[in-house]
C-alpha cells in the first residue's frame, strides 16, 4: 500500500507491479500536479489515469462527481476504482477506454495527462487533438513528458499556443482553448 500526501491530502493507493510507477508517485506526475490549480466544481478528466492518483487528488478538491478517469488498461481501471473508494471519493467515474472512445463528455475545464511517450507519437497526438474538442472554451489541458519539441509544436498547431515549464527534467505543457477550431486549419477537427 502506497501512502502519499499531495496538495495537503493524505492518500493511500493499492497498485500492481504491472502498472506505471507502482512503487511511488512518478516525478513527472508530481511536476504536473505542482502546477495545476484546481477549483471546487471544475469538471476534470484524468486521461490515462493509471491507478488513479491525479483523478483522486482532483476529486478531493473539485468534488468527486466532477471527475472522470479513463485508461485503456483494465488492470489500471480496476485499481483506480478501488483507490477511489479507499480515498473516500467513490463517485468519480472510471472507464476503460482507448483514448476517448468510451467517453461522451465534452465539457471539461481541465484535462490532465501523463501519456506514454516512449513509443511513437500516436497516443499523445490523439490525446491533444481529441482533448481540444472535449474542453469548454477557456478550458486547459496539462500534459507532462520527457520530450519537448514535438509536443510544443503539436500544442501550438492545435491550441495556437502553449506554456511550458521544465521541472526536474520533465516538461509540463499547459494549453488553453481559445477557439472552437484548431489553430492550424490544416489539422483535422
Amino acid at each position: 500500500m502506497l501512502r502519499m500526501t499531495i496538495k495537503g491530502y493524505d492518500l493511500v493507493f493499492k497498485t500492481d507491479p504491472k502498472l506505471f510507477s507502482p512503487l511511488d508517485l512518478d516525478a513527472g506526475t508530481a511536476a504536473m500536479l505542482s502546477l495545476v490549480k484546481f477549483t471546487k466544481g471544475q469538471r476534470v478528466l484524468d486521461l490515462g489515469c493509471g491507478y488513479g492518483v491525479v483523478g483522486i487528488v482532483a476529486a478531493k478538491i473539485v468534488g468527486e462527481q466532477n471527475v472522470v478517469m479513463i485508461d485503456q488498461d483494465p488492470l489500471a481501471v480496476h485499481f483506480a476504482r478501488e483507490n477511489a473508494s479507499l480515498n473516500l471519493v467513490p463517485r468519480v467515474r472510471v472507464y476503460e477506454s482507448d483514448g476517448f472512445t468510451s467517453v461522451d463528455d465534452t465539457d471539461f475545464e481541465l484535462i490532465l495527462s501523463n501519456p506514454p511517450y516512449h513509443t511513437d507519437f500516436a497516443v499523445p497526438k490523439t490525446f491533444i487533438e481529441k482533448g481540444f474538442n472535449r474542453l469548454v472554451m477557456g478550458g486547459r489541458m496539462y500534459m507532462v513528458t520527457k520530450r519537448h519539441k514535438w509536443y510544443k509544436n503539436k500544442f501550438v498547431a492545435i491550441f495556437g499556443g502553449v506554456q511550458t515549464r521544465e521541472i526536474d527534467g520533465y516538461h509540463v505543457f499547459m494549453a488553453e482553448k481559445r477557439s472552437t477550431q484548431y489553430a492550424n486549419r490544416r489539422e483535422r477537427v
